[in-house]
Formats: structure tokens, C-alpha cells, sequence
């Protein structure tokens, strides 16, 4: 019987190591696994590369981790926002390392992963400094920069609804990253709202399928990170 059902978020994410790259969906708060994170936090895993759209708002959710030193690099796309002192501190003090990848970019290159592609073409940041060092190409006239896929050990992802199987929905915008980085990963990790039965979620409207999950937790009410 496949049950991907977990007890706790402490038992979630047990397993994740000292180095692990960490895919953690959200968009600011918006679909932000807060209660996943803080577990990490007490699980004490280190030297994480987390790929993330921003770099944390205020001192919850991935802030914390930030903040307790856990964090070895970040792949985000907005490091710096009104909220995110933690980070603004760890960088200028030189205690995190950053990749700043375009948001579109990012997504992309998350898709790429999951998708089996050995990378692809943009013209995303040709002729900028986040284009040095990179193979460009020029095709039908236009200039293009070679990326990489972002390949994760773990995600954590927020969701609202799951069942047994990992069949998972969103809440509208709060899917952002999700899909892409459950297909990404080796082990995906959802924290959910509500589990439900199976047959409960209409085939229709599922976003990811169970096939790119391997945990559900439920939190019923989640803490907001923003």
C-alpha cells in the first residue's frame, strides 16, 4: 500500500544531510513552508545550498535558518527586499555565499532538472555581469546564454491539499515554485493544509502528481512568513 502519509515535520525531514541542496517553494510568504523550515532548524542539518525565490523575510521561515547559520550558499533570484535583514547581514558580513539567478531563469532551470534536459538557451542577461564566464551562442541573429538545471536533494513545498499517494493542489498563487521544484528534487517533502482521501481531489485539478512526492505532512494552520 503506497502511503506517503508522515506523523510529524519532524519526522518530514529527518534525513536531510549536512550539505544538501534544498529547493524551498514560495514567493516571498506566499506558499512558504514555514513549519518545514523550523524543523530543519531543530534537525540541525548545515552547510545547505537553499535555492529559493528571495532570501528570506524577516526572522521566520527561511530567515531563521539563515539566521542560524545553516546555510552555506543561496540561489535566489531577490536577494535584497525591505524585510530581508538577515540576509543583508550574513552577505556584508561574508557568511553566505550568493548566486543571483533571474526569476524566470530560475524557474527554468528547476523545469530543466525535472524534465531530464542537460540545460538550455536564454536571453536572459546576455551582455551583464551574470552572463560572465558562460557559453553564449548566437542564434538567428540574437545572443543567447547557456544555463545549467538546478538539481536538488530535498524540497520543501507548501501545498493545500494532499493525499496518501502525494497527489497534491495548490491555493492559486501560493503554487508558484512548487511544481517545478517536486519534479527537481530526489526526495520531495510537501507540507499540506489538509490530507484527504483518496478520490476526494478531482483528477482534473491536480497539479502534482504523487509521482514527484515522496512525503506529505499535514500542518493545519501554517505559519504565515511574511
Amino acid at each position: 500500500m503506497i502511503n506517503k502519509i508522515c506523523g510529524s515535520v519532524e519526522e518530514a525531514v529527518a534525513d536531510v544531510f549536512d550539505g544538501a541542496t534544498v529547493l524551498i517553494g514560495g514567493f516571498g510568504g506566499a506558499g512558504h513552508p514555514t513549519e518545514l523550515i523550523h524543523a530543519l532548524i531543530d534537525q540541525g542539518a548545515r552547510d545547505l545550498t537553499v535555492v529559493n525565490n528571495n532570501a528570506g523575510n524577516f526572522e521566520t521561515g527561511l530567515a531563521a535558518l539563515l539566521k542560524a547559520d545553516r546555510v552555506r550558499k543561496i540561489i535566489c533570484s531577490f536577494p535584497k527586499s525591505s524585510n530581508s535583514n538577515v540576509f543583508n547581514e550574513k552577505y556584508k558580513a561574508g557568511k553566505i555565499e550568493l548566486e543571483c539567478v533571474p526569476q524566470g531563469t530560475i524557474a527554468e532551470r528547476l523545469h530543466a532538472a525535472g524534465a531530464g534536459l542537460g540545460g538550455f538557451y536564454t536571453r536572459t542577461s546576455y551582455g551583464t555581469d551574470l552572463a560572465k564566464g558562460k557559453e553564449t551562442r548566437e542564434i538567428n541573429g540574437q545572443h543567447y546564454v547557456f544555463e545549467y538545471p538546478i538539481h536538488g536533494d530535498f524540497a520543501f513545498v507548501l501545498a493545500e491539499k494532499g493525499d496518501r499517494w502525494g497527489n497534491l493542489v495548490y491555493r492559486k498563487a501560493a503554487r508558484n515554485f512548487g511544481p517545478v521544484m517536486c519534479q527537481a528534487a530526489k526526495t520531495t517533502i510537501v507540507q499540506v493544509k489538509q490530507i484527504v482521501e483518496l478520490g476526494e481531489l478531482d483528477p482534473e485539478h491536480i497539479i502534482t502528481p504523487g509521482i514527484f512526492v515522496n512525503r506529505v505532512v499535514q500542518v493545519e494552520n501554517p505559519h504565515i512568513s511574511s
